[in-house]
């Protein structure tokens, strides 16, 4: 099985109703594919699977394998989608605990993050857990202007040039711009290895290009599968039509929904490791359609974990609402619920039923709740959780959120409110001097 099936309940949407977007559906497609539309030169990431630099990628896997050999803690510094999209692809795909487990079973360097917050707590934290550890470090920023990075990179780079005094630059690694920037130029001058941010590939598009596969190939996530899923995604979804594309028919039916007022859209998996990818979606959409006052909220649970404190609001709040959800058919591995002597009966039924049994009857009973609660369900399924459906799946959001998009009428691919906060907080610090 090679493809994602998606579904949604037709209680609550009717065909008629995506047909009735089918031109529209067709003229953004054109505007994708012929490149005219708005934010036209950042669509680098649509041919990606197909075109990206082979030289590069076999550049990837070979600083990986150096990283592999010579550190216990690869340290990833970036912010937004600069980590967001490695960090989702990581932590969906290693064991649950991948940090926590002993070298021995984990066979590869400890990934952690820093440069994505303005916590000292955070910072001086991690420094201590490096203390006696062999690291290497992967700065990723375009320009280098980027607050947090900048901030993290500098006491970073101290840190590193006092451990391994002038050895130091052949353990940090430059994620930038191919030409220009204060990065690049600091690479230069120092003599770090750099890899390279397309010109014409968004931060938040960014994810299968060097920006996300170096780290994750010292994860031991196998980033030629992973390319693969992205390139099969490429075909499959290059289709105009709405009814044979589910990429097209998911931005359709979310702007269905916003143009009925559900404007907060929920992304819900059941699996815990999902969680980073949720993050990676919620940037995905929220900086390419927040803008222009329009766009639908996007937000992320896990359940049943958060049936457990929103599930009440979901089911008789505002009803403004509508979920995708994430159905993972085929788990890593699954458990038996053993019998207990201790038991007074009250569960005797779940005796010898699996754990993901029990928790796939908590997606469908949870799912048939709140339809019955007027919010629409979208249910996404893919076969399992491996490199091969999930650059699938990052493909499969990239084109529906581009389509979506043009669909509600704003540029996708920019990101101006970002900077309104950067140039408040530069101009606050300067005063203070």
């Amino acid at each position: 099985m090679r493809k994602i099936d998606l579904s949604y309940s037709d209680d609550l949407l009717k065909d008629h109703e995506i047909i009735a977007l089918k031109e529209q559906v067709i003229l953004a497609h054109n505007q994708i594919h012929n490149k005219t539309g708005l934010g036209n030169e950042l669509l680098g990431w649509l041919d990606y699977p197909n075109t990206y630099n082979k030289e590069e990628f076999n550049k990837v896997k070979k600083i990986a394998k150096k990283i592999k050999n010579d550190s216990d803690i690869l340290v990833v510094i970036g912010i937004g989608g600069s980590y967001l999209g490695a960090r989702a692809v990581i932590e969906a795909i290693n064991h649950t605990f991948y940090n926590l487990l002993p070298k021995s079973k984990r066979k590869y360097p400890q990934i952690l993050f820093a440069g994505n917050n303005l916590s000292s707590n955070y910072m001086n934290d991690l420094i201590e857990i490096m203390e006696d550890k062999d690291i290497s470090i992967n700065v990723i920023s375009k320009s280098g202007t980027t607050m947090e990075t900048t901030i993290a990179f500098r006491i970073l780079k101290k840190f590193m040039e006092r451990k391994y005094g002038k050895e130091a630059y052949k353990r940090i690694y430059v994620t930038t711009d191919k030409e220009k920037g204060l990065m690049k130029t600091l690479a230069d001058k120092k003599g770090y290895e750099t890899f390279v941010i397309p010109d014409d590939i968004g931060g938040r598009f960014s994810v299968l290009t060097s920006v996300g596969l170096l780290s994750m190939a010292v994860s031991g996530v196998n980033i030629d599968e992973l390319i693969n899923g992205a390139k099969d995604a490429l075909e499959e979804y290059s289709n105009q039509n709405v009814f044979e594309n589910n990429s097209y028919k998911y931005a359709a039916i979310r702007n269905i929904f916003y143009r009925k007022g559900k404007d907060l859209e929920i992304l819900v998996n059941y699996e815990p490791s999902l969680q980073f990818f949720s993050e990676w979606w919620k940037q995905l959409f929220a900086e390419s359609e927040g803008k222009d006052g329009k766009g639908i909220m996007p937000l992320s649970l896990t359940y049943s974990t958060d049936l457990h404190s929103l599930g009440q609001y979901i089911q008789d709040g505002k009803r403004n609402l509508f979920e995708t959800i994430i159905n993972i058919e085929k788990v890593r591995s699954d458990i038996r619920i053993c019998e207990d002597e201790d038991d007074d009966k009250e569960f005797e039924f779940l005796n010898g039923k699996s754990v993901d049994y029990v928790n796939k009857k908590a997606f469908e009973g949870t799912k048939m709740a709140h339809i019955k609660g007027n919010v629409p369900n979208v249910v996404i399924t893919i076969p399992e959780l491996n490199e091969y459906y999930l650059g699938k799946l990052i493909y499969f959001f990239q084109k529906s959120c581009a389509l979506s998009g043009y669909l509600l009428g704003v540029n996708p691919f920019d990101q101006p409110g970002v900077e309104e906060y950067k140039r408040n907080m530069i101009r606050l610090i300067k005063s203070a001097q």
